[in-house]
């Protein structure tokens, strides 16, 4: 009979302390999720790119990508829903916010579907600000 003192030491092996690397159909995945995900704003590029980063090299492209393209957009939007409910100009906001939307939620989507079949995109009012910000701790 065994008793808890006497297994080996390999009994219970843990995972890698390293993370492996994405096969060539993953990559792909992952970075059309990270462009498909700029529909709910740059969360989920930033969480892709936060994870991916380094394991496989068109995920981090195209996520760093989605991620610098939908930032501005998503921060422009949750302005404008806050701002809309002030009195006399707040329809105005409030079209900025749905508006803003639309054009990020149409942009994400032509990206994604783009990345799926393999290609880099690169959004064409792309500002960067991610990038930016970036660059400025450096």
């Amino acid at each position: 009979m065994k008793t808890a003192t006497s297994l080996s030491a390999n009994a219970y092996k843990g995972s890698p302390a390293t993370a492996s690397h994405l096969s060539v159909a993953a990559d792909r995945n992952i970075a059309t999720t990270a462009h498909f995900g700029g529909v709910i704003g740059c969360i989920p590029s930033a969480v892709i790119y936060y994870l991916y980063r380094g394991r496989g090299p068109f995920t981090e492209q195209e996520s760093r990508e989605a991620l610098d393209f939908t930032l501005l957009p998503t921060l422009v939007i949750a302005v404008s829903i806050i701002l809309s409910g002030v009195p006399a100009i707040g329809w105005f906001f409030g079209l900025l916010a749905a508006l803003t939307w639309t054009f990020l939620a149409v942009s994400s989507l032509i990206a994604g579907i783009k990345v799926t079949r393999g290609n880099p995109y690169q959004y064409r009012f792309n500002t960067q600000l991610f990038t930016r910000i970036l660059n400025r701790k450096k």
